[in-house]
């Protein structure tokens, strides 16, 4: 076998050309390759284990998995794996082209099947300067002479995640599967591979099974169940691979077995999981959905300490993530989509006296009494705002913020008089009848007549009702796609979220200064399709300030923490320490001021001030910083928390105590001790500047001082009440 070895920002990247000159993908990763992992017989390897070795070989380590319809599979495959797929396997290495460009190395692999499918496969490898990821996608094209029906195409394929190590495969991996939900947002879970159905007795033990573990999303909400996101790694080889799927709607990615190995397979929509084919017509080429792939070593901090630099060099350039300002919005535990023009001005003047700088004017400013199923035509209510909303933007101008609204422009409600005109092709359609999800239809932005309507009222509100920020929100589940003019529905939906995309950049070029939020309730679409466009990314809708503590200690695994918008809405009847627990979740991401400010006392006001003042000071830091989880990510059971944002030369780590009912008490101590009542112990050696001694300040508040120290880099803290949080500085000495 013939060799083509690539190392590039620590990944270390093998392929082989078979003597039938197939191109396998046999190494991709942070470790060293070494030939005689690929297969594994034992300490007696015989004449036929030799043999064995090279069909395996032939069988698996594909680099691109892509079925069309009607062709065989002959190698045993086991249920529903994407895998020795057809043409896929047919497939020939045809060349390759390696080059440079401003961001990083490039390469280009060329495969053809020109005897059966006629098809031509194009892999694209962009690395990137100054970090261990690399972005991947698959074009295939037909060449044929005959329509050809794709059924599936990965972006990522690779074959041999556990291969280096001599133990057990549930001895070294660990799967992190990055759960997400409405109010459970980035709840991020460790496997073995046992425990979802795929142990593996001894290396070189010969199993073919069915069994495949899969995460899939099918629809529009691209985060409703899980994030667009994984990471599996070795323990006994000390690597990691970690991917990300850059795309708005459906996507799939499994993990399996193959012929003693275990493969990973990453993809954008199926037709099993997703509804989604495409007929290809002589000539015509398809693009999958593009994934990020990176490695290192077997840490998911430094795994997303890559892919943190990674998503900041795929944004799209903008004030809002250089200045990181601060936004008042008027809804959560606030007015609740009740907004009135007499409402506003106080509380405009209370976010103005607390230092915010961005005034959001939430749900309900365009319809009187209940909004939900009549939305659609985004026409100020002059019930609510008696002389125009425009009267309430310029005071908010006038008091130095600039002014938002809020907006759902994906959607019509089945009583808005706009959708009762219009004709059907406006929407999704199923079985001949419009979409219909919580009393709402879904937009269909492949039609121009529907860009025409949505850019007027972005014009309209930026233009006429002086708004520089506008809260883009989503709040239904259209389901699998639309038949209408697509021949699969999934398809339908493909060519939608790509207009959508589109539009938003549109959207951008005649508007670069505008701020807009994705918001999808919450969390439910926190994806690098969108948030490579989009500057800010709401992260839950979470309404108990000490629940949304785990999100806020998560939230950096899952987007950058400018990007990361929090809630803080101190309650009217709460204390001291709840406004403390509520600004420290939100100070090491983005601010996303609410809760009654004009209606609390003036010390828990100044609270507010104060920690927005302490956030003013840091955010320059925030937007170079790098997550770290001293002692792992947070659960939503546990009681003690910690979670940080570290630079070269400090640290800010936020620490919360919260006793509630179902919180497991989850102190940790290097020595195995329970610490004793109220302490929580967190190792700081991991940090890089923390060789010689660290030195430790409380940062927010500053008046509510805790007892505290610092021992051989372990920072012990003192919370004696039962919800309590402080903020810290760390710096080297």
């Amino acid at each position: 076998m013939q060799y083509i070895k690539l190392q590039e920002n620590g990944i270390q990247i093998v392929f082989g050309i078979t003597k039938k000159n197939q191109i396998k993908l046999l190494h991709f990763s942070h470790a060293t390759f070494h030939e005689e992992d690929l297969c594994k017989f034992g300490p007696e390897c015989k004449a036929e284990d030799i043999v064995r070795k090279e069909q395996f070989i032939e069988e698996a380590f594909q680099l691109v998995q892509v079925s069309l319809s009607g062709y065989n599979r002959p190698y045993e495959k086991h249920g529903n794996k994407y895998i020795v797929t057809a043409p896929g396997y047919l497939l020939t290495y045809a060349g390759h082209e390696d080059t440079e460009n401003e961001i990083g190395r490039l390469l280009t692999i060329i495969q053809e099947d020109i005897k059966v499918t006629h098809s031509r496969v194009e892999t694209t490898m962009q690395f990137y300067k100054g970090t261990s990821v690399v972005r991947i996608f698959n074009k295939i094209t037909n060449m044929g002479e005959e329509n050809q029906t794709l059924e599936y195409i990965s972006s990522f394929c690779y074959t041999g995640l556990e291969k280096e190590g001599n133990s057990s495969s549930d001895e070294k991996m660990r799967l992190r599967v990055p759960y997400n939900g409405w109010q459970k947002e980035m709840s991020i879970k460790e496997f073995t591979l046992n425990e979802l159905g795929l142990g593996q007795t001894q290396p070189g033990v010969y199993q073919r099974t069915s069994q495949v573990f899969e995460v899939t999303n099918t629809g529009n909400w691209s985060s409703k169940k899980y994030l667009p996101l994984g990471y599996i790694e070795n323990k006994q080889a000390h690597s990691s691979l970690f991917w990300q799927i850059e795309h708005n709607g459906s996507w799939h990615y499994e993990v399996g077995d193959q012929d003693t190995h275990f493969y990973l397979c990453v993809s954008g929509p199926t037709e099993t999981q997703s509804h989604w084919f495409k007929t290809l017509k002589p000539g015509e080429s398809f693009t999958s959905v593009p994934v990020a792939v990176g490695v290192a070593t077997d840490s998911f901090e430094e795994a997303m300490g890559e892919l943190t630099k990674y998503r900041r060099m795929i944004r799209r350039p903008n004030q809002d993530n250089e200045n990181l300002p601060v936004i008042f919005n008027d809804y959560m535990n606030c007015l609740f989509g009740d907004p009135t023009t007499e409402k506003e001005i106080p509380l405009i003047d209370a976010a103005a006296e607390c230092g915010c700088e961005y005034y959001t004017i939430d749900a309900g400013w365009y319809a009187p009494g209940i909004w939900w199923d009549s939305v659609g035509e985004w026409q100020e209510s002059r019930e609510r705002f008696p002389n125009g909303i425009r009267e309430v933007t310029d005071y908010i101008r006038k008091k130095g913020m600039v002014p938002g609204v809020w907006l759902e422009l994906e959607v019509m409600g089945i009583y808005c008089d706009k959708a009762k005109s219009v004709p059907d092709d406006w929407f999704f359609i199923r079985h001949g009848k419009r979409v219909f999800d919580r009393s709402r239809y879904q937009l269909d932005f492949r039609n121009p007549e529907v860009i025409d309507h949505v850019n007027e009222v972005i014009d309209r509100v930026v233009n006429e009702y002086g708004a520089g920020y506008i809260k883009m929100d989503y709040n239904i589940e259209p389901g699998i796609g639309t038949e209408l003019d697509a021949e699969s529905v999934g398809q339908g939906m493909l060519e939608h979220e790509k207009a959508y995309l589109a539009w938003l950049d549109d959207v951008f070029k005649r508007h670069p200064d505008l701020v807009i939020e994705n918001c999808s309730s919450g969390g439910l679409r926190i994806d690098y399709a969108l948030l490579s466009r989009y500057s800010i990314q709401s992260t839950s809708d979470q309404e108990d300030y000490r629940n949304y503590a785990t999100i806020s200690a998560n939230a950096a695994a899952g987007v950058t923490p400018e990007q990361a918008a929090v809630w803080s809405y101190p309650m009217r009847n709460g204390n001291r320490e709840e406004v403390i627990f509520n600004m420290i979740n939100t100070m090491l991401l983005r601010i996303h001021q609410s809760g009654h400010l004009a209606e609390i006392s003036s010390n828990r006001r100044d609270l507010v001030k104060e920690g927005i003042s302490c956030y003013k000071k840091i955010r320059q830091d925030i937007k170079e910083a790098l997550p770290f989880w001293p002692l792992d990510l947070a659960d939503n059971l546990d009681k003690w928390l910690c979670a940080g944002l570290k630079t070269d030369k400090k640290a800010y780590l936020a620490v919360w105590k919260r006793e509630m009912e179902g919180k497991i008490d989850n102190r940790h101590a290097r020595d195995g001790r329970m610490p004793e009542e109220n302490c929580f112990e967190i190792p700081l050696d991991g940090l890089a500047f923390a060789k010689e001694g660290v030195s430790v300040q409380i940062l927010y508040p500053e008046q509510e001082s805790v007892r505290f120290e610092v021992s051989e880099n372990v920072l012990k803290v003192w919370l004696e009440k039962p919800v309590m949080a402080r903020l810290f500085v760390i710096e080297g000495k």
